[in-house]
């Protein structure tokens, strides 16, 4: 298998986070930036600053700028982007490929600029080739081209291992780039044609249970398998990468486990009590068939993502039925 350009990454070399540190967070009243939050606030007691697109424009260089001029952060997690689901992804992939081209682009310049001193940024496990033989090791990254429904969104996320390999040879800027699997969790999107499938499964459950409607038609047979891993857990090892790990290699945060859809799909009805049927629409995509992440490099540091999908699926589906009445979710 091909390797990219740096196959080490140094654990020996730690950074200290102190009261003087100014943490910044893009894209942090995201999915994952609402968990990451939580996880820093507890981690630490520097201040720790969330900005969104309502904040800074990102896709443009004043705005990337501007942010490190008004935010003086001395480290950054960096996870703003354009995202959503496979079918919103094949339906514009103009917008997903020079909005994420962009952002990335000019958020890395514009930290190496402002004299950041660390940088940890994440891209989709939908980066890797879409022959990717499982479980997907970090070193089949540039073996191919990614799933064609996603690639104009997964190739330009995929462009942020280039920019930060590039700045660490050339200006020795620490950046750090992890590739998390199939998140789920609080505060995700469940907007039917922006959402993952676990989102979009649990409202078409809830509200066809509620509706009492007969059926749920569901995408494709049902086949594909899928790691899932919770996004609690995934915040969680963030402190860990801000501090120990030195490397622009990407590492793979996973639970490293293999679900099939349609057994999530009876997992998530049984959960929302839905007793209706289950109709798969198999004119629709599956996408990729089998995506298994190896986390064999996560575990050979002593970490994991412990929270197994059954009780992540019940603290998720609590949250929903939580907070859907309440106007808290993305609908």
């Amino acid at each position: 298998m091909q390797q990219s350009p740096q196959e080490d990454y140094n654990t020996t070399i730690q950074m200290t986070v102190t009261d003087t540190d100014r943490i910044l967070v893009t894209g942090a009243t995201g999915f994952l930036g609402s968990h990451v939050m939580k996880a820093l606030r507890s981690a630490y007691s520097t201040e720790i600053i969330p900005v969104s697109s309502k904040n800074y424009e990102l896709r443009t260089r004043e705005g990337a700028e501007k942010m490190f001029a008004e935010m003086k952060p001395t480290i950054v997690v960096h996870l703003a982007a354009h995202v959503g689901g496979i079918l919103s992804n094949k339906k514009y992939p103009v917008e997903f490929y020079y909005d994420n081209i962009l952002i990335n682009t000019h958020v890395v310049h514009s930290a190496w600029k402002a004299g950041v001193k660390k940088m940890v940024m994440t891209f989709g496990g939908c980066s890797y080739p879409a022959n990717a033989t499982s479980p997907i090791d970090e070193a089949q990254m540039w073996n191919g081209f990614p799933q064609k429904e996603s690639a104009a969104y997964s190739g330009a996320k995929k462009m942020q291992h280039i920019q930060s390999v590039a700045y660490r040879e050339e200006y020795g800027f620490n950046s750090v780039n992890l590739i998390p699997g199939n998140m789920y969790g609080e505060y995700d999107n469940y907007t039917l044609e922006h959402s993952h499938v676990i989102p979009a499964l649990i409202r078409k459950f809830y509200e066809a249970k509620r509706d009492g409607k007969p059926s749920v038609p569901l995408f494709g047979t049902g086949k594909p398998k899928r790691d899932f891993v919770y996004a609690g857990d995934v915040a969680a090892l963030f402190p860990y990468f801000i501090e120990k790990y030195d490397s622009s290699e990407p590492i793979n945060i996973s639970s490293g486990t293999t679900t099939p859809i349609s057994e999530l799909a009876e997992t998530i009805k049984k959960y929302i009590g839905f007793e209706g049927k289950l109709e798969w629409d198999t004119s629709k995509p599956d996408g990729q068939m089998v995506k298994i992440f190896d986390v064999s490099k996560l575990s050979s540091l002593g970490l994991s993502c412990p929270t197994s999908l059954d009780e992540g699926l019940r603290k998720t589906i609590e949250w929903f039925l939580r907070e859907y009445d309440k106007g808290g979710v993305r609908l």
